[in-house]
């Protein structure tokens, strides 16, 4: 099974939580803190693996998620950080938000990675926070959340060329007798249902790789026939050889097709659309009059395309059809990406001071990211956390935000699961 759209949910490992410890040693009574860092959360990447081909594992696990990083232990033991969680995903592989489309990557080197979610850090033990007037301190951090969010995995087959061309006008064929492909061939539309792969090895050591996408028709853009489902597939291509059936045996007309496809590529991307073109009437060897594709070879040469006059299945031009590609690859180099490099940025959401405040009938509410992390760092029975807490709130500026919003003396405040009256 061809598999080449999956949609996933990712974790990334929570931080450890730092710890609250006390030296504890013969003939010393008042040992100092010793609290040790919790460990980092592991990371979640996807990493490019050569050996992979589509997508489908993931139809069978749509949830990833990295390990947690251990707690601090005592005497100043830091937790062991959590080894990051590595997923394979074939070349060409483009990684992108689910609830806003925008592309977080773009992966198509063996090797090359992304971390699609950050892991958590390791919150500070309370060796950390004692002062010359706070010598036991009798709390610690709370490790941080590790990223979580459902994102969208597409495949775009990395291929030189790509074949183009409505059903049945040999394309299969062509890709069968140039590379060691195998692709299924039969008289019958849409005999190809996944894109299929050859590599063509030329003269001079010279290769590339060719891919045979699906037959499209008139409306494909809009998911008639096969759809665009695999017009993405000719996003990565360098150049196209258009297939057109000149035999005669159909009562298709091939300017038509032409023109009919090259709407279509334009519908769904004006970069694809320029895209280097070599025109391939073939078919030939069933064709009962040869005026009729001279004829066609000559308008379309008037257009400005370059043209060729092939048998796939004899063979017949066939060699300085793949002649004129290798030089063609050699001229065009690297090609123009479809989409544009800032979408590839990242897109900051949260509020600039990092939380909210809204009111709630009578109640205040305070929600961000921060906060979290907070208060798992507090210990509500200790005198100095709560004064650590109010401090954070305070230099944060979140009781200058709830007084803007109206808050009076004895109004409740929530954060999280715990709730307060303020006091001013």
């Amino acid at each position: 099974m061809f598999v080449d759209r999956v949609e996933i949910s990712i974790k990334a490992g929570n931080g450890g939580h730092g710890l609250v410890a006390f030296r504890r040693e013969k003939y010393v009574p008042n040992g100092g803190p010793a609290g040790g860092d919790g460990g980092d959360g592991g990371n979640v990447i996807f990493r490019v693996d050569n050996n992979l081909r589509t997508l489908i594992d993931f139809r069978y696990k749509r949830k990833h998620v990295a390990l947690n990083g251990d707690d601090g232990g005592t005497n100043r033991r830091s937790g062991k950080s959590a080894q990051d969680l590595i997923i394979g995903v074939p070349p060409g592989t483009i990684v992108k938000e689910k609830e806003t489309g925008r592309v977080l990557a773009d992966l198509t080197e063996v090797g090359e990675e992304y971390i699609a979610g950050k892991g958590g850090k390791g919150g500070r033990g309370n060796q950390h926070f004692a002062t010359p007037t706070r010598q036991a301190p009798r709390f610690a951090e709370g490790g941080t959340k590790g990223e979580e969010k459902n994102v969208v995995l597409e495949l775009k087959m990395m291929a030189d060329v790509g074949l183009l061309g409505y059903p049945n006008v040999g394309k299969s064929t062509l890709l069968s007798v140039v590379s060691k492909a195998k692709p299924k061939i039969a008289d019958y539309p849409f005999t190809t249902l996944v894109p299929n792969l050859g590599v063509v090895s030329f003269a001079e050591g010279k290769s590339f790789v060719m891919a045979d996408i699906p037959g499209l028709i008139e409306g494909a853009n809009e998911g008639a026939g096969l759809g665009h489902r695999f017009l993405r597939h000719v996003e990565r291509t360098k150049m196209l050889l258009h297939l057109l059936d000149v035999s005669g045996m159909t009562e298709r007309d091939p300017l038509e097709d032409f023109r009919t496809i090259n709407e279509e590529l334009r519908k769904h991307n004006e970069i694809l659309a320029k895209r280097t073109q070599l025109v391939v009437l073939n078919k030939v060897d069933l064709a009962a009059d040869e005026t009729t594709y001279e004829e066609l070879k000559n308008t379309l040469e008037k257009e400005g395309y370059e043209v060729f006059i092939i048998s796939a299945a004899t063979r017949e031009g066939v060699d300085d059809l793949m002649n004129r590609t290798v030089n063609l690859l050699d001229e065009i180099g690297e090609v123009e990406p479809i989409f544009e490099a800032e979408t590839l940025q990242e897109y900051v959401f949260e509020d600039e001071k990092g939380f909210t405040v809204r009111r709630e009938n009578e109640d205040f509410v305070v929600e961000g990211a921060f906060l979290e992390k907070l208060l798992d760092s507090v210990n509500f029975d200790d005198y100095d956390s709560v004064a650590f807490f109010q401090r954070v709130l305070k230099d944060r500026g979140v009781f200058e935000a709830l007084e803007e919003k109206g808050i009076q003396e004895g109004q409740t405040v929530r954060i999280l699961d715990i709730q307060f009256d303020y006091i001013r």
